[in-house]
Formats: structure tokens, C-alpha cells, sequence
């Protein structure tokens, strides 16, 4: 049996390329060779405090527990097709969606499956991940890009996907204001579907330099750093005291929440995005005498992802960010022996 390098997750702080079997390509199923794979926030919660999403027992549809092969943002080249799929062919670039869900539970016959009870990831619950020399998995997962759409590019779909659904469900109107709580990946993913579609004030909260940069780059009208200013005050001053219509909440801080939510108008919605590793503390009061909406965005579904990519393929979207600006470093699947 052919044998490749897979970065897998052992257990908290335990993330280790091991050579595992290469997978075999059945009926319905496609294996591609990943090339650029993106390091999600998502992974830095699962290193440091997981198994948060990582399944401990088996999955209930991949049947795979940990150690499992880590990666959930990232596209390549298919190399091999199964038995009866027709949506990919062998060397089509593609990207994958990386949501696993049964179809069969109450949320998917509603056509919710990106709320499926039995949620899962690629890259996290099994059918390998991209932070390996091959994956293979249902030929449903595969999407293929467009030419104008690189392979580099292809890595920024699926944390895309996520802001372009969270801004699709926020009840957001053009010429709103907007507060976003972090400005990482999908804080800047945010910040471009925001303004393309018409926010008036995007007002971003967040601690580190290299990413206040990038914030006014992508779209941000104001910075306000939490060290040093009183976020809520900041944002009111910004929006003739009313308060935001919308704030999104990339972070999964705590301390970032509480700061946020008086900056919330009267009957505004706020949006956590966020993986929480520690359930918080919440001010139920605060929101129902102000009448906020809180609202979960999770994940994103097939028509958020396959906007995204066409947004991106008409340049609607930028398709250059670099992870090295974002969290300090970058790199491609061919990288991976010196990666660690």
C-alpha cells in the first residue's frame, strides 16, 4: 500500500506529520493532490484547548475519531474519479466544501445540511484533510474553479463562504453601520462583502497592528483598538449615537463580546461567527430590554459557497490575501515536510 505525509491532530498541543496509507478512490469518490491549504483559527482553537469540533468518539457519518487528518480550507488537482461522478473530471482544479452532513435529520430535509445534527468537516471529522499529499472523499465535496480563479486562491473560498452566509443572514441593509470584532481572516472576508454590498460606516475592533493595516486595506472606514479606547463609546461617536446596526463577532472572547454589545443600537442584530473554545457569560438582560438580536451564522450553504466563487471569478472579491500578513506565516501542501 502507497504510503504519504499527513499532518494530523494527536490531542491538545500535539499536531504531528505522521505517513499514513495513501486512501484508494471507490464508487462516488474523487482524490485530489491539495495545493495550497489554509490554517484556519478554527485549527488554532483545536491546538491549543481541543478536541473542540474534532471528534473524540467516532464520527457518526465518517466513523473517524482522533487522530485525524487536519485542514478544511484548500483546493487542488483531482487525480482520480470513481465510478459514476460526472461534476469533476481528472485534472480539473477544484475546491473543496468541507461540511459533512447525513441528509437525512430534521435540519437537512428542511434544506438547512449546513446545520445538519450531525455536522462534520473534512479536515476535522474525518475523510482525511488537506494538510495532506492526497485526499479523498464523496465526489459531492468537490467544486470546480474557474480559470481567473488560482489554486492560492481556492484556499480562501470556504473562510469566504462563511462571511458572504453570516452577512446574507444578518438582516444587514445597504448604508447600515457596522461594528466587526476582530479582524482576521473572516474579519476581512467580512470587510469586502460588507462593502460591496453597500455598508455605510465599517467600524472594526482589534488589537494587532499588522491586521489594523489590512483592515483599512480591505474596506475598513475606522479602527478602534480595545487597549486603548472604550469600543461601545467609539462606536456610537462614530454613528451619531445610535449605536451599530450589525456587529459580527469573529473574536470568541469574552472580554470582546461584553465590550461590543452595548454598541449595539436598539433592535440591531449582532452575528457570532465565532468558535467559542469556553462558554461565555451572558448579559440576557441587556439584550431583551434593548430588543438585540442574537443571531449564530453557521458556516455557510451551497449558494453562499458557489456566490462566493463566481464573486470571486468576476472580481467582486480580491483573491490575493496572504496567511503571512494575517498569522505569520504561509505555505503549499509540497512545503509540509518543513513546515514543523
Amino acid at each position: 500500500m502507497p504510503m504519504m505525509k499527513s499532518v494530523r491532530f494527536h490531542g491538545p498541543q500535539d499536531v504531528r506529520i505522521d505517513d499514513v496509507e495513501e486512501p484508494i478512490c471507490g464508487k462516488g469518490q474523487v482524490k485530489m493532490r491539495p495545493a495550497y491549504v489554509g490554517i484556519c483559527g478554527t485549527d488554532l482553537h483545536e491546538y491549543i484547548g481541543g478536541p473542540v469540533l474534532i471528534p473524540q468518539k467516532p464520527h457518526r457519518i465518517t466513523g473517524s475519531a482522533y487522530p485525524v487528518s487536519i485542514g478544511h480550507e484548500f483546493g487542488g488537482i483531482i487525480e482520480e474519479v470513481g465510478e459514476g461522478v460526472t461534476n469533476v473530471a481528472v485534472g480539473q482544479r477544484a475546491v473543496v466544501r468541507p461540511t459533512i452532513f447525513d441528509g437525512t435529520c430534521t435540519p437537512c430535509k428542511q434544506g438547512y445540511n449546513h446545520c445538519c445534527e450531525n455536522i462534520g468537516f473534512i479536515g476535522l471529522s474525518g475523510y482525511g484533510g488537506g494538510m495532506s499529499e492526497k485526499i479523498m472523499a464523496p465526489a459531492g465535496h468537490f467544486y470546480p474553479i474557474p480559470d481567473n480563479v488560482s489554486l492560492e486562491a481556492a484556499a480562501f473560498i470556504e473562510p469566504l463562504a462563511v462571511a458572504w452566509h453570516a452577512v446574507k443572514i444578518s438582516l444587514f441593509k445597504p448604508g447600515d453601520s457596522v461594528l466587526v470584532v476582530g479582524g482576521g481572516p473572516i474579519g476581512l472576508g467580512l470587510l469586502q462583502v460588507l462593502k460591496l454590498q453597500g455598508a455605510r460606516n465599517i467600524i472594526v475592533a482589534e488589537l494587532m497592528e499588522n491586521r489594523k493595516k489590512l483592515c483599512l486595506q480591505y474596506g475598513a472606514t475606522h479602527m478602534v483598538d480595545p487597549r486603548k479606547e472604550n469600543v461601545a463609546q467609539m462606536t456610537r461617536e462614530l454613528t451619531n449615537g445610535v449605536g451599530a446596526d450589525i456587529i459580527f463577532d469573529t473574536a470568541g472572547v469574552e472580554k470582546a463580546l461584553l465590550d461590543a454589545i452595548p454598541a449595539c443600537r436598539t433592535q440591531g442584530t449582532i452575528v457570532n461567527i465565532a468558535v467559542w473554545e469556553k462558554r461565555p457569560s451572558f448579559p440576557v438582560n441587556q439584550l431583551m430590554y434593548n430588543e438585540i438580536r442574537y443571531v449564530g451564522a453557521a458556516l455557510y450553504d451551497e449558494t453562499s459557497f458557489l456566490d462566493t466563487i463566481q464573486a470571486l471569478s468576476d472580481g467582486k472579491l480580491r483573491n490575493t490575501l496572504s496567511y503571512e500578513l494575517v498569522f505569520g506565516f504561509s505555505f503549499s501542501t509540497s512545503d509540509i515536510t518543513w513546515l514543523f
